[in-house]
């Protein structure tokens, strides 16, 4: 099997992509962290739930799971729970991407290390 090669100019430019995505991906999850925080902040005092309810029901509804044994009984709060869900689904689902693609960028460049090192062996995963 023929060894494969790789220069340290490709390496730099994988690790250069890995910290991108690092950087998004910390940037999503403080936008998720601020969603789930906000909403149940306005759940607590707008539609009275006690705090540990309000994340419940923030965290359910931006999850799609929805049991329903929680609801918005006051207009604003129905009106803000659409925009809520519009928006939150959002950066939930971005949020959940770049953790799979923070995940596997660091495995890739974990290998090109190896690769660049000499310490990858004949067979090894290079996924």
């Amino acid at each position: 099997m023929a060894e494969e090669k790789l220069t340290k100019k490709e390496f730099e430019e994988a690790e250069k992509e890995h910290r991108k995505i690092q950087r998004n991906f910390q940037a999503t999850a403080f936008l998720a962290l601020v969603a789930l925080s906000g909403g149940a902040v306005f759940y607590h005092y707008v539609e009275s739930l006690k705090w540990l309810d309000a994340f419940y029901f923030c965290t359910i509804t931006l999850t799609t799971v929805g049991y329903g044994d929680i609801v918005p009984k006051t207009d604003a709060g129905k009106l803000f729970t659409i925009f809520y869900v519009l928006t939150g689904i959002a950066i939930i689902a971005t949020f959940a991407n770049l953790l799979l693609k923070n995940s596997y960028s660091r495995r890739q460049l974990r290998n090109k290390r190896h690769l660049l090192n000499g310490n990858l062996h004949e067979g090894a995963d290079l996924d």
